[in-house]
């Protein structure tokens, strides 16, 4: 039994969704010069949220077909099995993106109320004409972050300070540097290769349920 309290920080896109929002967007509606932006961004020519907003820009679907859109975001299936187990265990779970609220809460908004989950992530509007923006907190938040808008490494810093074993899941560049940190790291794709290469140990981490297996050993014990 870990003798701290425990708190689990995940990542959104392609951690509990099966891939990342920007991707899907591409898939559907626009073409693979789309992603220029991104290149620009693994390149380090722009940032991580001038990137997003270079390739969510170019969307220009009524309001009508973008919430449609939304609703069709997959989301891992034993997602809500690992709330329900941070539930029964007071475990508190915080959402951490670098993407944007305007469709984190519009695919699962009521999941956030139901489970109490804080949620962490640049806000966003969105129109027909001009596409949908991402917005970056203020610099005077205590989780600014000049590349991607919010700093996933200071809400776990944050977290630790408050006595907290961190137990965080991700999958891409931005994640990293909170792997660095994590008391747990469940990582996949990019994050996963980042964290062999610099000898940082990661739980396996096929779906969430891998991280409601390894909660579970934890109260088993």
């Amino acid at each position: 039994m870990i003798n701290k309290k425990i708190v689990l920080i995940s990542d959104f896109d392609g951690t509990i969704t099966k891939k990342d929002f920007f991707y899907m967007a591409i898939d559907k509606f626009l073409s693979k010069n789309a992603l220029q932006p991104w290149d620009d961004y693994l390149n380090k020519r722009i940032t991580h949220i001038e990137a997003l907003t270079g390739i969510f820009s170019q969307i220009h679907i009524s309001q009508d077909e973008m919430d449609k859109f939304i609703s069709t975001i997959d989301v891992d299936k034993y997602f809500y099995d690992t709330l329900n187990i941070c539930k029964k265990y007071e475990i508190p779970v915080y959402l951490c993106s670098a993407g944007t609220k305007y469709y984190i809460e519009k695919r699962i908004g009521e999941t956030l109320k139901e489970y109490n989950i804080f949620l962490l992530s640049n806000d966003g509007t969105y129109s027909q004409k001009d596409g949908l923006r991402l917005i970056a907190p203020e610099k005077t938040n205590p989780f600014y972050h000049q590349d991607t808008g919010i700093s996933k490494e200071l809400l776990v810093k944050s977290l630790k300070s408050q006595g907290y074993f961190t137990i965080y899941a991700g999958d891409g560049i931005p994640d990293f540097s909170s792997a660095q940190i994590a008391d747990v790291v469940f990582a996949k794709d990019v994050l996963l290769e980042m964290c062999k290469k610099k000898g940082i140990k990661t739980e396996k981490f096929d779906s969430f349920k891998d991280i409601s297996d390894y909660i579970r050993r934890i109260y088993d014990k």
